[in-house]
């Protein structure tokens, strides 16, 4: 790894904490901040594997980098994690709220606690981590908080009802947030991947010829979230030509939508994903 690469004049000495780092996107995305010159915290509640990923890193003696135990359901967690990042790289200047779980499945067969713990992760902790973000961001009239929402943030997917509504949340929550702080000099971000090639989005059943389209990898996620803090948006997609995919889909009469939706793969991408794949993941979820 080296501090040569996008942004790093930019973003030398910036402090940068990521939820849900110790794997997939977080875990590309510390990369690309440190890769960046920033430093930066990651916060996993997999506590061996956050410790595991940041000692990984900090291999590299131009890194900077630690790993910290974070559980974004409960506050004093977030907030003890907010802290101790504080306490051991300086005040921080860029929250990436990326920690989110996505099982999969038909929403009248989802058990009732793993409805809860969805929106818990998925909502109430970007919510959470944001209050106390942007309550540290206000204070000194500077900060960047960046939410990672999804395509199904903008469309309801068969198969993940639970998880498009949280995201849709998030994408209208970080909408708003933005107005509220845009005069502030707190910058507010969402970020929307298509399918990202990681365990959590594994097994989706669509068309080979759209794969190419909406699939990207986690470091693709990653540049987009170095990129949008080094020019800020309220909105980035992932990739970029989904935004007129999507602007474009939202025009045309519901019927039409549905068409679209069928010939694209969007109804059966997870609602008839590959089992043997996406149980490898309900399987992890569940502490098995």
């Amino acid at each position: 790894m080296t501090t040569t690469t996008q942004g790093g004049a930019v973003l030398a000495g910036k402090v940068v904490a990521i939820t849900g780092g110790a794997r997939g996107i977080g875990r590309a995305t510390a990369e690309a901040f440190l890769a960046a010159g920033a430093v930066v915290a990651i916060g996993d509640i997999d506590i061996e594997l956050v410790a595991k990923t940041a000692a990984e890193f900090g291999a590299d003696p131009d890194a900077k980098v630690i790993g910290l135990p974070l559980n974004v359901t409960d506050r004093d967690s977030f907030a003890t994690f907010l802290d101790a990042v504080e306490h051991e790289l300086g005040l921080v200047d860029v929250l990436v709220n990326n920690a989110g779980i996505m099982p999969t499945g038909l929403f009248v067969d989802e058990d009732e606690a793993m409805t809860d713990r969805i929106i818990d992760i998925n909502l109430r902790g970007v919510l959470t981590g944001s209050r106390l973000a942007i309550t540290r961001f206000l204070a000194r009239g500077s900060g960047h908080l960046v939410n990672i929402a999804s395509l199904a943030g903008t469309q309801g997917l068969p198969g993940l009802a639970t998880y498009s509504a949280t995201k849709h949340a998030v994408v209208g929550f970080t909408s708003a947030l933005h107005l509220e702080l845009k005069e502030h000099g707190v910058r507010v971000s969402a970020v929307l991947p298509g399918i990202v090639r990681t365990e959590l989005s594994a097994g989706a059943n669509m068309p080979k010829w759209i794969t190419p389209l909406t699939t990207v990898d986690p470091e693709d996620v990653a540049r987009a979230i170095v990129g949008t803090v080094l020019r800020p948006r309220p909105l980035v997609t992932v990739p970029r030509r989904l935004t007129a995919i999507i602007k474009s889909t939202q025009l045309l009469p519901y019927r039409a939508q549905l068409l679209v939706a069928r010939f694209t793969g969007a109804t059966t991408a997870y609602a008839q994903a590959d089992p043997t794949l996406r149980e490898k993941y309900h399987r992890r979820l569940r502490g098995e």
